[in-house]
């Protein structure tokens, strides 16, 4: 039986919901859009080297009242546990990721997403892929450009799975491969530790933030923001220092910064790196 979510009612308000939507294509829509303008990717745990629980009370704790964020681990796995106790046929893939790197690399299942079925139609959902999470659920068997509120997107036959791209600029863009392999808690959890705690992990000791807009996309990416917004040149501002990254995670992506005593520090050396680099 699947793990089920302890304060659902809460997680629904926070959605803008105040009672449980139909298990319905226009609704799962509705979700995904929303989860990802409400619940910012973030990977503050890991620029501190901290722990990352995926167990349910630890999410919901995490992003419903400590009001935080997360990373695919976290978001995609809560999200899997909301639209099931919806009554959606919902369960969770994993993939590799190649956004940034060679096409035909075959990285660590680094990336957990849904696969929901409704009336016989299969589709992806993923409100955890950070600045270039799709803000719809994407129709697994079309080969066609789908649309979003956002970019568009399109999955290609790729080795018996799937590969996602993205339409970024007048390219379409990798994001990760996939296959539909049946993938249980102790994947997620396997997955899960190397993001965290593998020392050449790409989240290792870094700080990336993602949060969609209406229109637009947020994100940080160690000292950069940016504000991309649609048909429009993106806008990016390096910052200075600690207290400056601190106030962009709170006031542009509505993070509640943890009172960490090393997060000072661990900022300022990022950002010492990423002037070096």
């Amino acid at each position: 039986m699947s793990p089920r979510l302890q304060d659902l009612s809460t997680y629904l308000q926070r959605l803008g919901y105040q009672s449980a939507p139909p298990p319905t294509l226009d609704s799962l829509r509705e979700l995904q859009r929303r989860h990802t303008a409400e619940f910012p990717f973030e990977t503050l745990a890991t620029l501190l080297r901290m722990p990352v629980p995926i167990d349910l009370a630890s999410l919901e704790r995490k992003l419903l009242r400590e009001g935080r964020g997360g990373y695919c681990f976290e978001l995609n796995r809560m999200f899997l546990a909301l639209l099931q106790q919806l009554g959606y046929d919902a369960r969770g893939l994993t993939g590799r990721v190649l956004m940034g790197g060679p096409e035909d690399a075959m990285p660590a299942r680094t990336h957990l997403l849904v696969l929901v079925t409704i009336d016989g139609v299969r589709y992806i959902a993923d409100v955890g892929f950070g600045g270039m999470v799709p803000t719809a659920p994407l129709r697994l068997d079309s080969e066609d450009e789908q649309t979003t509120p956002h970019e568009s997107y399109r999955l290609e036959p790729r080795d018996g799975g799937y590969l996602l791209r993205a339409h970024v600029g007048e390219e379409w863009r990798a994001m990760y491969v996939f296959d539909l392999q049946t993938q249980v808690d102790i994947d997620y959890v396997v997955g899960n530790w190397y993001v965290s705690t593998y020392p050449e992990s790409p989240f290792l000791g870094q700080l990336f933030v993602a949060r969609t807009g209406e229109g637009l996309r947020k994100t940080f990416n160690n000292g950069s923001f940016a504000v991309h917004r649609l048909g429009a040149d993106s806008v990016r501002r390096e910052l200075a220092d600690a207290d400056s990254v601190i106030e962009v995670l709170s006031k542009e992506f509505g993070i509640r910064v943890p009172a960490h005593p090393q997060l000072h520090e661990a900022i300022e050396r990022l950002l010492a790196k990423s002037v070096a680099a």
